[in-house]
């Protein structure tokens, strides 16, 4: 890697400057728990779609993304076109239900639908602690990813790396809750999309167009520019069924949804929540077949790691600035996601659970912020000392999310016919399997054929079971608010 250019050191400066700036705003905004946890319910859409799209993509849409281009080719389109049909789809069949929810009982998290719709104790703790276990893990590959980043950009050691964008992170959860969250959320999605268009035309005139691009590629696989790259048929079908169907279960999104002030303003922000994922996507694209055309045709050496695919271009191919401003985007991308999460851990371990077990936690507001630091240490600790259960919640933890949440919400919600245990029996069956079908992989038992990713079954078998069961079993009577709410 070449030596970082001044101006990317300022430019990621005063971004991470901004974002403790607006923790120190929204501090003097929390005045509740319902602040704290769902913005007061007072957010406009082009607010909520910025802030839901930013917290989806993470650091992997600039740093994972890109590797899988330069590795697999074109296989990924079929994850960034899933994004155009998955944010309107969640929008609609999740979107204003939930929404309305919080408007007539006191919803402020996913457990706590999950125990208004289900009237089931049982089925709210499950949910609350396979959200934790999940939680833990994505922060904890969110929190070292963070620290290496900062290594890479300021050249110092990852303990110091990790303090200082960890503790950016710790300091706006904490002291502003979800107001800082979702307000950071916004400033980072900006900055993602400025710059994903950005280092598009720079890869473009990099490559000298896409025309050149891929047909530099083609010449020497043309499967690499094919419809469905390197990878096998039937994984690149099952990546488009999941992240379709199984973004309507990630928590991280779904909590946004109890934040709009106009519910029937939802419809459109999924639409622009879709916008600007697919923008974003031009710089996951763009930069991993321009990397690979360029080493390729000899203008730039191979990589030792795919991962490097979008630094390497950066630094080589663009202006200070701009490679500043994709920088920053990508620690946004991070800190945007890690910012969710870990607000959701802290609701989960100050509301959900406690509540589930008949408890009362009398100052919500204060114990939402002691669990937000508790989430972050422990965080931390896994990242580094449990590298293993990272690595396997990690890899299932879109589908585990999708296979708990999408029927017990985005069927449960629209079906009146659905029962607890059907949402008890979806969400075991979605930990369970998920878990040990990662474990068999990992420690090469078995794997899933034909290329079939596993998580595709841990959602549709999370389904299946949740319809089953819940034919099986009698429907309790739904309450005349909760029985309106599904008929909209």
């Amino acid at each position: 890697m070449e030596q970082m250019p001044v101006a990317v050191l300022v430019i990621v400066g005063i971004y991470l400057a901004g974002m403790a700036a607006i923790g120190l705003n929204a501090y003097r905004r929390v005045k509740t728990a319902a602040d704290f946890y769902v913005y007061g319910k007072r957010i406009g859409t082009l607010f909520l779609a910025i802030a839901t799209f930013s917290s989806i993509m993470s650091g992997f849409g600039f740093v994972g993304g890109p590797g899988l281009v330069y590795a697999k080719g074109t296989s990924s389109l079929w994850i960034t076109f899933a994004q155009s049909l998955a944010f309107p789809l969640a929008y609609i069949v999740l979107g204003k239900r939930m929404r309305l929810l919080a408007e007539v009982r006191d919803v402020l998290t996913v457990p706590d639908a999950v125990y208004t719709r289900y009237r089931c104790n049982i089925a709210r703790v499950i949910m609350a602690i396979s959200l934790l276990v999940a939680i833990l893990a994505y922060m904890g590959t969110q929190i070292l990813s963070a620290g290496l980043v900062m290594v890479s950009i300021f050249g110092v050691s990852l303990p110091v790396g990790l303090l200082i964008a960890n503790g950016i992170v710790l300091f706006y959860c904490t002291v502003g809750g979800m107001i800082a969250g979702v307000d950071t959320d916004f400033a980072q999605g900006l900055i993602m999309v400025v710059a994903s268009v950005g280092v598009f035309f720079a890869a473009l005139i990099t490559g000298g167009g896409m025309n050149n691009i891929t047909t530099n590629l083609a010449k020497i696989n043309p499967d690499f520019i094919g419809p469905f790259g390197l990878m096998p048929v039937l994984t690149a079908l099952t990546w488009y069924l999941v992240f379709v169907i199984g973004n309507s279960g990630q928590p991280h999104m779904l909590h946004k949804f109890y934040m709009i002030r106009d519910p029937n303003r939802l419809a459109w922000a999924g639409l622009l929540s879709g916008v600007a994922y697919m923008l974003c996507s031009l710089l996951w694209m763009s930069v991993g077949l321009s990397m690979r055309a360029a080493v390729e045709t000899g203008m730039a050496p191979p990589l030792s790691n795919p991962d490097l695919a979008a630094p390497t271009f950066l630094l080589k191919f663009t202006h200070p600035v701009l490679a500043g401003i994709v920088y920053g985007g990508l620690l946004a991308a991070i800190m945007s996601t890690a910012s969710g999460f870990v607000n959701i851990g802290a609701a989960c371990v100050a509301r959900d659970i406690p509540a589930g077990f008949g408890i009362t936690v009398k100052n919500q507001l204060a114990a939402g912020r002691w669990a937000t630091v508790v989430i972050m240490i422990i965080s931390t600790l896994v990242a580094f000392y449990a590298k293993m259960f990272v690595a396997i919640l990690g890899a299932v933890g879109w589908g585990l999310f999708a296979g708990a949440i999408v029927p017990t919400l985005g069927l449960g919600l629209n079906w009146k016919r659905a029962t607890r245990e059907g949402a008890i029996a979806a969400m075991v069956y979605s930990v369970v399997f998920s878990v040990t079908v990662e474990l068999l992989n990992r420690f090469n038992i078995w794997k899933m054929p034909h290329g079939i990713v596993s998580y595709s079954f841990s959602l549709l078998g999370a389904v299946v079971l949740f319809v089953v069961v819940s034919l099986l079993t009698k429907p309790r009577e739904l309450e005349t608010d909760i029985k309106a709410i599904m008929e909209i």
